[in-house]
């Protein structure tokens, strides 16, 4: 039985908690990682031989939501968790991609990480605790990890970086930033912002390297102390003389291939090479197909890399500043209410904006403290956009994730609920791709939402940059399409405003890069941003003022709480009444407002009038035409609000009272309103009234309103 080891590394205030030898023994390597009251249990597991038939490293990273950790019954029919949510599948990827560089290249056995919360105080960041959980579990383990990493959160209140900020902190910060790295270099970077100039976001990562450095170190010691000896692993790696073989046949064709600009053209050129390697020594080298196609990707990568480092010309034959050709189009399809089509080189993202009203939004059943989304990204990626054929069915984790990458860019720029009270959902259709259909995607929504009529604060644009790195130079690579984020160092999404960066996404699978290069990227991502803005604007330079003719009307209304009550009505007979009546959507908050979401602007003024004379107060002395509903020997009863009726006796009636049936209309006045809340009328209109209930003839005299009993 392994010895319970307890160890605590104090960071900004707030200490790192990391318990190894209780829980999970059976798992390589396991660990309880406590974050002040944020619990969680993180194993790592391999299999004990390469997984066969693969040409990748298998490795997993599963987040289980787990709704006891925040006290909370899950509101599903089985009241159990079932398929995780976005927010724990998003956690599940910002842990993967600072761990996959880490394990040694042609590793195949399966690996998996999983993650479960067992408590929840956000005040302390899951995902932070989760990287660095899964780093201590993989560094304690005998599985080959060239970790460990650390992970931080910082934010930036009142101009001031924050490391791991606390929800007040969090509420106030303009940046949500998560960087995780090795004490050597930075890994990974996810960040949301409120349009954050570039240098304070190379700042901002570089704050969080440091303190990094403090929670490897921290591993470190506690991989010395219990860590396991590694497994000897079975590597993947072509042997010598078929890369010497294969090197020798695909080179001399290699060079034309790759200089191919159509991605399509392109890939059937090197797919060619590639048969004609097989065919020239498949009898050579019987069944190690497998061996062969990995040193011709190896031979590829290298020439690609080479021609870009020496030459400085890309496999489309741009320089490395250079944007592919960029068309704008808004207004593409009929009937819904926003679309914008982004096309840039063979990229193409068709984006839909749809308005609703305030009860459509998003209700969120997790285990973070938001409770519902009022806007909503969704990003589909279907197979045809790469000319490919394969299953349609719901989307995988890479489509979560780029629809919350393009989300977060756009945030930012949502009008607020009291300016713009409605629900808005956007959705990307990727048509075709050929790198950064996310950055497009941002682009195409952009235009969709200024095409709805969404008075968005600022137009948001979005650039993917890469990076090439050699001993001596390192090229930087303006708008990188799928071979460069495949061959290359670094895949640096950045999405913002003319202000500032909205959101970030940046993938180092290498050391070495400094400072300087972070913020020559930055800047040439700006500089990229505002030339794709630019002919963004050309084709709608701000929102619509009018919203598209199948947008509904939102018509906004207070009313007094205690007045809730009567606009819904027993059972909801009363607010079914007015739906029923005029065709609206009405949504009723607890603090007195009125959400009425209507098809066009005559309906929802005639449930808005509706809802006023629900919610209006009876006055003594004012006067109102209203209906009798019923008659009695004592006198009749007017209905002179809706739901409100009041007492006319028989004595104010006179002959008239004989006469008077349920549905006549009868000008009254409020003469009383008693202690038990019953009204009283009368007839006898006041002098000012009076006038106002006559008609006047030629000479300035009264004809008796038919109403009142005659003189």
């Amino acid at each position: 039985m392994e010895e319970y080891r307890r160890y605590s590394l104090p960071v900004n205030g707030k200490s790192f908690v990391l318990e190894f030898g209780k829980y999970a023994r059976q798992a390589n390597g396991s660990v309880v990682v406590r974050f002040g009251d944020t619990t969680l249990l993180v194993t790592a597991t391999a299999s004990k031989e390469p997984r066969e038939g693969v040409n990748f490293f298998p490795l997993t990273v599963d987040v289980e939501e787990r709704l006891y950790a925040v006290g909370r019954i899950p509101g599903s029919w089985g009241r159990r968790e079932g398929r995780p949510p976005d927010k724990s599948i998003l956690q599940a990827r910002v842990t993967d991609r600072p761990l996959r560089p880490l394990f040694p290249k042609g590793f195949r056995n399966e690996v998996q990480i999983v993650i479960i919360p067992l408590s929840i105080d956000h005040a302390y960041s899951p995902e932070v605790a989760g990287m660095i959980g899964a780093s201590a579990a993989l560094s304690v383990s005998d599985i080959p990890f060239n970790g460990p990493i650390g992970a931080v959160e910082v934010g930036l209140v009142d101009g001031e970086f924050v490391i791991n900020p606390d929800v007040e902190q969090q509420e106030a910060s303009k940046l949500s930033l998560i960087v995780a790295g090795t004490k050597d270099a930075v890994l990974m970077v996810e960040a949301g912002a409120d349009q954050v100039p570039e240098h304070l976001m190379v700042d901002a990562i570089m704050k969080g390297h440091e303190v990094i450095k403090e929670i490897v170190s921290f591993q470190e010691q506690i991989v010395r102390e219990i860590g396991k000896p590694k497994m000897e692993p079975i590597l993947f790696v072509p042997a010598e003389d078929i890369v010497a073989r294969v090197d020798g046949l695909a080179t001399p064709k290699l060079r034309g291939a790759i200089k191919i600009k159509d991605k399509l053209e392109r890939e059937a050129a090197i797919e060619e090479v590639l048969h004609s390697v097989f065919d020239a020594i498949a009898e050579e080298y019987p069944e190690r197909e497998e061996e062969i196609e990995e040193a011709f990707h190896d031979i590829l990568k290298r020439k690609v890399r080479a021609m870009i480092l020496n030459e400085e010309i890309r496999p489309d034959l741009r320089r490395p500043e250079e944007i592919r050709p960029v068309s704008c189009e808004v207004a593409v399809i009929p009937r819904v209410h926003g679309s914008g089509l982004f096309t840039r080189g063979q990229t193409q993202v068709l984006s839909v904006a749809t308005l609703g009203a305030a009860s459509d939004i998003q209700e969120l059943d997790t285990t973070g403290l938001e409770e519902f989304k009022r806007y909503i990204h969704h990003y589909n990626f279907p197979p045809f956009s790469v000319g490919e054929t394969r299953p349609m069915r719901g989307p995988g984790r890479r489509e979560i994730g780029h629809g919350a990458l393009a989300e977060r860019a756009l945030l930012p720029v949502i009008p607020d609920e009291e300016e713009f009270p409605y629900t808005i959902r956007v959705v990307s259709e990727v048509l075709e791709s050929n790198g950064s259909s996310s950055m497009a995607s941002v682009c195409g929504s952009t235009l969709s939402l200024m095409d709805a009529g969404v008075p968005i604060k600022a137009p948001v644009a979005g650039i993917a940059m890469g990076l090439v790195k050699g001993e001596d130079k390192a090229v930087i690579l303006t708008d990188i399409q799928g071979m460069e984020d495949a061959l290359g160092d670094m895949d640096f999404k950045v999405a913002g405003t003319k202000d500032g960066v909205t959101a970030l996404q940046m993938d180092i699978k290498i050391s070495g890069v400094t400072r300087e290069i972070l913020a020559s990227a930055l800047e040439r991502a700006r500089e990229a941003r505002m030339f794709v803005m630019e002919k963004m604007l050309a084709a709608i330079d701000k929102p619509r003022e009018e919203l598209s003719p199948y947008a509904p009307r939102i018509i906004v209304m207070e009313i007094d709480p205690d007045k809730i009550r009567d606009v819904i009505g027993p059972g909801g007979k009363t607010i079914h009444k007015i739906t029923n009546e005029t065709g609206v959507k009405i949504d009723i908050e607890q603090d007195g407002r009125v959400f009425i979401a209507a098809p066009d602007e005559e309906t929802g003024l005639r449930a808005k009038e509706i809802i006023e004379r629900l919610t209006k107060d009876v006055e003594v002395g004012a006067t109102y035409t209203g209906k009798v509903t019923r008659t009695a020997p004592f006198g009749v009863f007017v209905e002179v609000l809706p739901g409100k009726e009041g007492l006319v006796r028989s004595n104010d009636l006179g002959p008239a009272n004989g006469e008077l049936e349920v549905g006549d209309e009868l000008l009254v006045r409020v003469s009383e309103i008693d202690h038990l809340g019953r009204i009283n009328l009368s007839t006898r209109i006041s002098p000012p009234d009076r006038r106002q209930g006559r008609d006047r003839d030629s000479r300035g005299r009264g004809r008796p309103n038919k109403f009142r009993r005659p003189k």
